[in-house]
């Protein structure tokens, strides 16, 4: 369940870099608002209500894996989108300082930046999109 919860945030984010340009503004305010008043308060009563490190028992699972990765393309659209999210900042922190999510979390790893307006022209060029 929480998983899926965390695949529909992401499902508006992904949509992002394909919108024309008089559309990303809209976007913008629809993933600030579904993060905001859908999603995130969600994931903070969990957390609050549970009082654990985790979504779901005590350790790590995919979850919490789906959960941080939302976090994070949220951020990378709406850098203000955690402010009012105490747990889930302390979540974020916790989870980003794992070893193996630290390093995968590194310039220069194998994380895949947000895609840009030149990325976007050339997959619509390689897959004859206009």
């Amino acid at each position: 369940m929480y998983v899926e919860g965390t695949r529909d945030l992401m499902d508006v984010i992904r949509v992002h870099h394909k919108l024309p340009p008089k559309e990303k503004e809209k976007n913008l305010a629809l993933i600030d608002e579904r993060a905001t008043t859908r999603y995130f308060p969600v994931y903070e009563k969990v957390l609050d209500d549970h009082g654990q490190d985790f979504l779901v028992g005590n350790q790590l699972t995919w979850a919490d894996i789906q959960l941080i990765e939302a976090i994070l393309m949220a951020e990378e659209k709406v850098s203000t989108v955690l402010d009012g999210f105490p747990l889930l900042q302390v979540f974020k922190a916790r989870i980003s300082n794992i070893p193996t999510i630290k390093k995968f979390l590194q310039p220069g790893s194998q994380r895949k930046p947000p895609p840009d307006e030149k990325l976007v022209a050339t997959a619509n060029r390689v897959f004859n999109r206009k």
